[in-house]
């Protein structure tokens, strides 16, 4: 089972875009797919159909522990995979938990409880180093980070780095990072291009081949509450989605083998 964190303390770079649609296209080639919302904002949810705002169980009661991840998960229609949905109650989470006993734990120990019931795992974590995001790189096996391909990114992306780095030593030693997903490409804008090649220069095989365009439909599928696949598959969004699920289970198999 890959656990994979999709983060980036940076907002506004399709994190959860990239989380709904991964989760669709992996589910479309063949994979049991759960993903955990673990943003308060509650995005991932509504991107998956979820009525986010009549939830009687989320995340948040899992962390707190009231409720095991199994009593909290739905199944996304939309997507066709399940989720452990949020809300707005997931911001209290962090406070509660401060005094508590192995508090960077409690999102590993509730994903273990589920045994091999799925293929993967996609942990939309909040755009905050805070102790949510600590949870899902606790829990995780691996880090995606979506990034735009624009000047202040690399800044940004030392301190997440150097903050994988601190959870590798003292919290999970078989964290790593999976890849770089560039998101909100345009191949017509000369920045864009300079920091892609320098993203490659310093990360080589670690930046993933597939590339996420700039694109309407991406945009426009969460308002429907559908993944892109759902609302227009033959679209650039949707084909470039499919095509990254197809390089994570590519490069997973040559893992295993």
């Amino acid at each position: 089972m890959k656990i994979l964190a999709i983060t980036n303390q940076k907002g506004g770079v399709g994190k959860t875009t990239t989380c709904v649609n991964l989760a669709a296209s992996l589910v479309s080639l063949g994979k049991r797919v759960l993903l955990i919302d673990l943003d308060p904002q509650g995005n991932a949810s509504t991107g998956s159909g979820v009525d986010k705002a009549h939830l009687k169980h989320s995340i948040y009661h899992v962390l707190i522990g009231e409720k095991s991840l199994k009593e909290v998960i739905l199944n996304s229609e939309a997507g066709g995979f399940d989720i452990a949905p949020s809300n707005r109650e997931l911001a209290g989470a962090e406070v509660e938990l401060v005094n508590e006993l192995a508090r960077e734990n409690r999102l590993k120990v509730a994903i273990a409880n589920l045994g091999n019931a799925y293929d993967f795992i996609l942990l939309d974590c909040p755009p905050a180093l805070n102790l949510v995001t600590v949870n899902a790189l606790t829990a995780a096996n691996s880090v995606m980070i979506p990034m735009q391909c624009e000047y202040y990114a690399l800044e940004g992306l030392s301190d997440l780095v150097n903050t994988i780095k601190k959870v590798r030593a003292h919290l999970n030693p078989v964290l790593e990072i999976e890849g770089l997903l560039r998101t909100l490409f345009d191949n017509r804008n000369m920045l864009a291009n300079q920091v892609s090649t320098q993203l490659k220069s310093h990360f080589g095989d670690k930046v993933y081949k597939t590339v996420i365009p700039r694109n309407i439909r991406l945009a426009e599928a969460p308002s429907y509450g559908v993944p892109v696949l759902n609302y227009d598959k033959s679209s650039k969004g949707a084909v470039a989605y499919i095509e990254l699920a197809q390089e994570i289970i590519n490069k997973e198999n040559l893992t295993k083998t």
